[in-house]
């Protein structure tokens, strides 16, 4: 899989890949989750997958990726940064995942294609965004309940939510990425709550990808 090495080639890829990109119902609940997300160094990624079987909340399997960094922080291009580890991590998985959750945006995106949206079309798989901070749009504050959320709005459309996933505590920014829609991108990000604000496959991904950092 050929990745961009510039900004140019970068937009033009995304504006290539956001057609393809579709927002559909997801019936039912995915039996296995995979949360991702990637750590950095000066020169390196460290990507970190971890497979979550539901509704038990069970880890059943972590994977990582060490990979050259090859791409520069940009806001709105983080795909190109994270996601050729991310994928590697993801193809040492000996499952595969039924839906993928990205600490990232989905269609909540300046051109409407974030890193969830971008892998979900590059993987065929259906995704789901889920960051602690807002890349785009406008929202009410939710309701100060577990499950609260306001339609986060972008440029006349709903491209997400800010959802209160435990009682009294800041809201995540969920965007659906590829294959599922937003209501149901609530409902399975809320299925993955444990004890915590973050769904528990990113907590892991997070949590492991930093000590591979750690770790070199």
């Amino acid at each position: 899989m050929r990745w961009p090495g510039d900004i140019r080639e970068a937009r033009e890829e995304q504006e290539q890949l956001r057609s393809r990109v579709r927002i559909v119902p997801f019936s039912g609940m995915p039996p296995f989750v995979a949360g991702v997300d990637a750590a950095f160094s000066d020169a390196t990624v460290f990507a970190a997958a971890c497979l979550y079987r539901l509704p038990e909340l069970d880890c059943m399997e972590q994977a990582t990726a060490v990979l050259p960094l090859r791409f520069p922080y940009v806001p709105g291009y983080l795909s190109f940064r994270e996601g050729p580890a991310i994928i590697a991590a993801l193809e040492r998985l000996n499952q595969r995942p039924d839906l993928l959750l990205l600490d990232g945006q989905g269609i909540a995106h300046p051109r409407g294609i974030g890193i969830a949206s971008h892998l979900g079309v590059l993987l065929r798989i259906p995704t789901i965004g889920c960051a602690k901070t807002r890349l785009v749009g406008e929202h009410r504050e939710p309701g100060k309940g577990k499950g609260a959320w306001a339609e986060l709005r972008y440029e006349g459309r709903t491209v997400g939510a800010a959802l209160r996933t435990r009682d009294a505590v800041r809201p995540v920014y969920v965007s659906p990425g590829h294959l599922i829609d937003l209501e149901d991108s609530i409902r399975v990000v809320l299925g993955c709550i444990g004890r915590y604000r973050l769904p528990e496959p990113l907590r892991s991904a997070d949590r492991l990808s930093r000590e591979r950092r750690r770790g070199g």
